[in-house]
């Protein structure tokens, strides 16, 4: 309850290796609970639909349907509200928290966003002829263009303590920016890139050219795939954003990509405003964005270690990989200039959202470690000395009644329990010290480069050798549930 998620615990000897939950049936408990929390949203006016297991033992998934992002907005926080109180009601708690069990999937929101002219036209929407299809590869290109330029700010956007632990991991996009189009659609673009400039085409190959843009509704259909890998994937009429995380709110990650693409937008109608020949120069900005921006689509598997070093050293793209990492895109001086030229937020609301978010990665993390020293000194060091001192008695016991006898597993058990004692014992007072130091730091930014640097490896250091410890501790001296327990606790 203080942090959201589980500090300690050794991994269960099953948790979603099988994906036999993801493939289950729901239990009936949480049938009864999502049946309440459905009817309660459409109280609301809030449109829900989806209801399924997800990978993970006890994980599951809402989704509600289309709607204006403002609204969207204000019905993603009452949701999260109502998750929990109707929870309560069924013996349940929801975790929000997007890492809660180390080793098994985290969770995440997906954040499906289009551009709709105010007469309902998807700019998303591939049309049936070559001139509305100019239409959707004018704003595509711009998606290419406004993801390249805002890796920085889009990574911002979506950063917190909880996400900072799932980016990257199995189930989730890897922290580096890419888009996914599908092969079909990216073929396109390229052949697009590979074309003369219209001034200097013959009439048969513009005609060529038109041809090839009538096909895309044909060869939309790969782009179903939703390559899980993507942090930014093409759908068939909409991006999917997958960085979010499950407590996030959708509001920053929305502003910035409304914002981003409207100055991308801007630089086209700019340039476009007083051409004399409007199809061939909106061709040849067309296909210059895509030769400058083609870096940023990635079709592949994001999770790969091939991929971190493609992107980072051969396309140049950012890996931002923690919040600290992240956060400073939200007052650089071009993501400043852009905000305020078009009066979404001014500078000092920018520094403030900087402060105030870093602060909270801060504090979240300090709660974490406070609370790890906590279970280290007054439950496990309790426990894994008690289950001594219980081998310890045995082994007197054993050794009065029969002379001579060998006794090598409560010899060994209790040797390398009393190491582990004074390991945690360590490992404690040495995250102890560290927090108090970190403590006494006053600047938001160097708190959380310290809370990177150095809090989060003292609490891993702590978190492994009470893990051990868990594994050769009787499970009635354990003061904790185990992740067997709270992974299969639901029937």
């Amino acid at each position: 309850c203080l942090t959201g998620r589980t500090l300690m615990g050794h991994s269960s000897a099953k948790d979603q290796q099988l994906e036999d939950h993801y493939f289950g049936s729901i239990p009936p408990r949480v049938t009864a609970f999502m049946k309440e929390l459905e009817i309660e949203c459409h109280k609301l006016g809030i449109p829900v639909k989806t209801r399924h297991n997800e990978v993970a033992p006890n994980q599951f998934e809402l989704a509600p349907i289309f709607e204006n992002v403002n609204l969207a907005n204000d019905h993603n926080q009452l949701v999260m509200d109502l998750m929990k109180r109707i929870a309560r009601k069924h013996n349940f708690a929801v975790l929000l928290h997007e890492k809660p069990y180390s080793g098994v999937n985290g969770s995440g929101k997906h954040n499906n966003w289009s551009l709709c002219t105010d007469t309902g036209i998807n700019l998303f929407g591939p049309g049936s002829n070559p001139k509305s299809n100019m239409l959707f590869l004018t704003f595509l290109v711009n998606v290419l263009m406004m993801v390249y330029k805002n890796q920085n700010l889009l990574r911002a956007s979506i950063a917190s303590a909880g996400n900072s632990y799932r980016l990257g991991a199995n189930e989730a996009p890897p922290a580096i920016l890419s888009i996914f189009l599908g092969r079909q659609l990216s073929s396109i673009l390229d052949e697009i890139a590979k074309q003369a400039s219209s001034s200097k085409m013959t009439a048969d190959e513009k005609t060529t050219l038109k041809l090839g843009i009538g096909r895309i509704p044909e060869i939309l259909l790969d782009t179903t795939d939703r390559n899980r890998t993507s942090p930014f994937a093409f759908t068939g009429n909409k991006f999917d954003f997958r960085m979010l995380g499950s407590s996030n709110s959708i509001a920053c990650a929305n502003i910035m990509l409304n914002a981003a693409v409207a100055e991308s937008l801007k630089i086209y109608a700019d340039r476009l405003e007083n051409v004399d020949d409007f199809e061939t120069a909106l061709h040849d900005m067309i296909k210059k964005t895509i030769k400058d921006h083609k870096r940023i689509i990635f079709n592949g598997n994001g999770y790969d270690d091939a991929w971190i070093k493609e992107a980072t050293e051969e396309r140049g793209l950012l890996n931002l990989r923690t919040t600290p990492d992240a956060m400073p895109a939200m007052i650089a001086d071009k993501n400043v200039k852009m905000l305020t030229a078009h009066k979404i937020f001014s500078p000092a609301e920018l520094h403030s959202r900087y402060e105030i978010l870093l602060e909270n990665y801060s504090k979240t993390v300090n709660i974490e470690a406070l609370t790890m020293v906590d279970m280290a000194r007054k439950e496990i060091l309790p426990a894994v000395e008690g289950y001594t001192k219980s081998l310890a008695e045995t082994l007197a016991a054993k050794k009065a009644a029969v002379a001579g006898l060998p006794c090598k597993y409560e010899t060994a058990t209790i040797t390398k329990l009393s190491e582990l004692s004074d390991e945690i014992a360590d490992a404690t007072a040495d995250l102890d010290s560290e927090i108090a130091k970190f403590q006494a730091i006053e600047d938001v930014t160097e708190a959380a480069n310290d809370i990177r640097d150095v809090i989060l490896g003292k609490m891993d250091a702590l978190r492994a050798v009470c893990d051990e410890a868990e594994t050769i501790t009787a499970k009635e001296f354990w003061p904790f549930p185990t992740y067997s327990d709270l992974l299969f606790s639901v029937k």
